[in-house]
């Protein structure tokens, strides 16, 4: 089969179009013959070894993981001893960046659990563009916000940000804020936010609005700087951003 291989650390140009042995599933796997994949962050990091986390989790001096992609979409072509979520042929989607990785490639073989079925009316393209940041959007708001509360997301022109609000539209959440630049503002107010802030020209951390939940995926500042903006009892929620703020 063929797959993007990735043998150093470096820059998109280090990565090499390649023919390699097709994988075969082992006891709890599937072989997905992949449709689709998407490129997100974690394969950029992975690419350049940085922020240096990375190289502690996939190898200091060169990648341990051969094949980048984190999301992938197809179709299940084979399956291992004692799978009994999926047969050949079924349509499934998933993030498989806790499994290997391994998306740019024609198959992939990942535990059963990492995937789940598409819905019928969603294309590979579409599945495959959904499962890190919605599971983020996911992690972050269910279980922390409720239908009469106010939410705001920093950095809401995103992935988690825009499946973010869907997912509050759902609860039903009426008051959604989210902060970005201005000329994401018409795809953001499309996707369910009533309120929007340009952070190039509004520090919404010194404003007079509180919010019951701050969904935070730049964590671009201090997490002690958001609780003026928090009501008694709010929560902040980060799903990723700047190392040192992490830290």
């Amino acid at each position: 089969m063929k797959a993007i291989v990735l043998t150093q650390y470096g820059s998109p140009d280090d990565l090499k179009l390649k023919d390699i042995e097709k994988p075969t599933p082992s006891d709890g796997e599937v072989l997905v013959k992949i449709h689709a994949t998407s490129i997100n962050d974690w394969d950029w990091c992975l690419v350049r070894g940085t922020p240096f986390y990375i190289r502690l989790l996939c190898g200091w001096r060169k990648p341990n993981i051969q094949i980048p992609g984190a999301e992938v979409a197809g179709r299940i072509d084979a399956v291992g001893p004692n799978v009994t979520q999926f047969q050949p042929g079924d349509a499934v989607y998933g993030d498989i960046s806790e499994c290997g990785f391994g998306g740019f490639a024609e198959y992939v073989c990942v535990p059963e659990t990492a995937l789940a079925l598409m819905p019928e009316s969603m294309t590979f393209t579409e599945a495959a563009a959904i499962p890190h940041a919605g599971m983020l959007a996911v992690q972050g708001l269910i279980g922390h916000l409720q239908p009469s509360q106010k939410l705001l997301i920093n950095g809401a022109g995103g992935g988690v940000g825009t499946l973010g609000v869907q997912i509050a539209n759902t609860i039903g959440v009426k008051d959604v804020t989210g902060v970005d630049l201005a000329s994401k503002f018409a795809l953001m107010r499309s996707v369910g936010f009533t309120h929007t802030i340009d952070y190039t020209q509004t520090n919404f951390t010194e404003g007079q609005e509180r919010y019951d939940v701050i969904l935070d995926t730049k964590t671009n500042r201090s997490p002690f700087k958001y609780l003026p903006v928090l009501n008694p009892g709010g929560i902040y929620v980060t799903v990723g951003g700047l190392t040192p703020r992490l830290f």
